[in-house]
């Protein structure tokens, strides 16, 4: 963050340049191919004929869209998409131990994280597409499993991950190479094993080069994501891992769009540890992606607290998630907290998708036994540790997110229980 901004615009514009030419150099079989198309129908007309052929109209009449108005609340256009994220999987000898207890409890063996994450699948339910961010790298399934400050945890998390309804994760972290390139390749083939797609750390520098699109039935939602730093560890190989660059992530962008995304999602992994506001470069980088006029959403984790939401230049931006599972701090109470959004973006007139509609939902971390626990007003899990801890809870995540204007803005609570 020591570059001047006249030097980051400039590599942003380098970037952008470079892209763009690419892009056109690539696109070039697609426009041959439309303009063949039209030269083809043109030329058929003009070559003469009966006279019913060259009365015959030389475009087909357009066909009526299909309404799909997605997951959630109602849509105001004909299309709709909503796509759910939530913080960092942290996982500690606490929550391993939680899920063997609870696969011993339904007489299973090994570790079941399931029960865990179990209230967040209502949430998920009611969105088209739900990104979790897999912080830590994993072991084999027997272990041996460490915690902080080098993890290397149960790969049982990514399991229940995807069986409470998630369809992706994000890995770049500052723990992603913990394990050096060994434990960045078992996390990415328990991904895969899962049925989970990921991004933000690769296998190959072919792979790097790739862009994480994923379908929802409206639209095409790409993913491009990278971390602040890797706790001064260096990876094998520079590619392994997505650094927070906004140049290089605005690269990817552009290629997104190219490539067809609609929707196209920034996920930075950055701040400052248990910080009540975003940093200077959390909010250099998201205002560089939002100025770059190729991001639709912005959306960060990694301080272990639940972070404001601002919405600028008509972008939403979520600074931090909170943790999406941890265990419990005696010293911290924010790091037992964190923010589940749930953002549904609508298509216009003319094509462009943005968001018409940010919502959050408050949750804690309770014990005895380990759950994640939704503190949302509507209280859909009913009382999580007391209700005045809950209540206090709600109250501080609150005043946090509408700190930088989110509520006059638009964003509101998710009321899960009152939604159809």
């Amino acid at each position: 963050m020591g570059n001047k901004h006249g030097s980051a615009a400039a590599r942003i514009g380098a970037a952008l340049s470079a892209v763009t030419v690419a892009v056109l150099l690539a696109a070039c079989g697609l426009v041959a191919e439309q303009n063949g198309n039209v030269r083809a129908g043109t030329a058929g007309n003009s070559t003469g004929g009966t006279a019913e052929a060259q009365q015959r109209p030389s475009v087909s009449p357009t066909p009526t869209p299909t309404p799909t108005p997605g997951a959630g609340p109602a849509c105001p256009t004909l299309r709709c998409t909503s796509v759910l994220m939530t913080g960092d999987m942290l996982v500690h000898a606490q929550l391993w131990q939680q899920a063997r207890d609870d696969a011993a409890a339904a007489g299973k063996p090994g570790l079941d994280f399931t029960p865990l994450l179990e209230g967040q699948r209502r949430y998920i339910r009611a969105s088209d597409l739900a990104i979790c961010h897999q912080e830590t790298p994993v072991a084999v399934p027997d272990g041996p499993f460490a915690a902080y400050p080098s993890f290397n945890v149960p790969p049982q998390i990514i399991t229940a991950t995807k069986a409470v309804g998630y369809q992706a994760c994000t890995t770049a972290s500052n723990h992603t190479i913990d394990r050096n390139t060994d434990g960045l390749l078992r996390t990415l083939d328990a991904l895969d094993a899962a049925g989970l797609k990921h991004t933000g750390s690769y296998r190959t520098k072919t792979e790097s080069q790739g862009i994480l699109i994923l379908q929802t039935d409206a639209a095409k939602v790409a993913i491009i994501q990278g971390t602040y730093g890797l706790n001064d560890q260096h990876p094998e190989y520079a590619w392994q891992v997505d650094m927070l660059d906004a140049p290089t992530m605005i690269a990817k962008a552009v290629k997104a769009r190219a490539l067809g995304a609609d929707i196209v999602l920034g996920a930075m992994h950055a701040g400052d540890e248990y910080a009540t506001e975003a940093n200077a470069q959390q909010k250099k980088v998201a205002h560089a992606l939002v100025d770059s006029g190729q991001f639709t959403m912005i959306y960060g984790h990694h301080t272990h607290s639940v972070l404001p939401i601002e919405k600028y230049k008509g972008t939403w931006i979520v600074y931090g998630l909170g943790n999406g599972v941890t265990e419990l701090s005696p010293w911290y109470v924010v790091n037992n907290e964190g923010l589940l959004v749930r953002a549904q973006f609508s298509q216009d007139a003319a094509g462009k998708w943005k968001a018409s509609d940010l919502a959050w939902a408050p949750s804690v971390i309770v014990s005895d036994p380990y759950r994640w626990c939704s503190v949302a007003s509507d209280a859909p899990q009913g009382i999580c540790a007391t209700a005045k801890a809950d209540a206090d809870t709600r109250l501080r995540t609150t005043t946090v997110v509408e700190s930088m204007g989110a509520a006059a803005a638009g964003a509101h609570e998710l009321l899960i229980t009152k939604e159809p």
